[in-house]
């Protein structure tokens, strides 16, 4: 196969998958992984594809994410509420980490000035977080996504893998009893992933408005989740399933 008819075909195929690991790829073109990893490199440098930790994810149907501005205000005081809940499970020489969701903003911007370490992909957390002289903030860096003000990427998700956190803190676009979490946007979702991983502890900050509703990318399954905070009221069948699968649930 020529090196042009094999770019096709890998962007052929990542588009078709919508995401792609770089080993099926070394087996579908019958090349090496460092063969891969270049022709994805030089493809990303093209506007072909975007490179993701370990392949790459189609720029095809991408699905754009609510702008931070918009979000900011939706269920805002719901969200509020759900960050004081969520602040209260943190305790001096936590290691935690933060997502980019309003939600998780709103923690920061609750917590109190005492010795913990923050990791987050999130400008706007980091931000809240800097007149905070006790708190150690960690950014992951990676490509900038202006509509969340936040880091997402191969790089990213990179720098996740050389930590190890007592407690994740995220958000969602949809928490779904049988699905799990999900995401509108898949360079989200992949990062989120990265970060439930390298947590002990996972805890779903989620506001009724979320229930329900299964959204475009999977992040986790029920099952990964330890602690779920919202303002939602479950029935007690959804209870029950919750319970069964030993996941608490805070409503506030």
């Amino acid at each position: 196969m020529l090196i042009a008819d094999r770019y096709e075909r890998i962007v052929e195929l990542v588009n078709e998958r919508g995401s792609i690991r770089v080993s099926e790829l070394s087996t579908l073109c019958q090349v090496t992984e460092e063969t891969i990893r270049r022709d994805l490199d030089r493809l990303e440098k093209a506007g072909r594809l975007l490179r993701s930790h370990g392949g790459a994810v189609s720029l095809r149907d991408r699905q754009p994410e609510t702008p931070y501005a918009e979000r900011e205000i939706m269920n805002a005081a719901e969200k509020q509420q759900i960050a004081r809940e969520a602040v209260m499970m943190i305790k001096p020489g936590d290691r935690i980490l933060l997502d980019a969701s309003t939600t998780a903003w709103y923690m920061a911007s609750h917590l109190p000035d005492i010795p913990l370490t923050v990791l987050t992909n999130s400008i706007r957390v980091a931000a809240e977080l800097s007149g905070k002289e006790r708190i150690d903030v960690i950014s992951t860096g990676g490509q900038l996504s202006r509509r969340s003000m936040s880091f997402v990427g191969h790089l990213a998700e990179r720098s996740l893998e050389l930590y190890h956190v007592d407690k994740m803190f995220f958000s969602c676009k949809g928490f779904h009893l049988e699905r799990g979490a999900s995401e509108s946007n898949e360079l989200q979702a992949m990062v989120k992933r990265k970060m439930i991983s390298i947590a002990e502890q996972v805890i779903l900050l989620c506001d009724s408005s979320k229930f329900g509703i299964q959204a475009f990318t999977h992040v986790a399954t029920t099952s990964e989740l330890d602690v779920v905070i919202t303002d939602y009221s479950p029935a007690t069948e959804q209870l029950k399933q919750l319970q069964e699968l030993n996941i608490a649930i805070t409503t506030v």
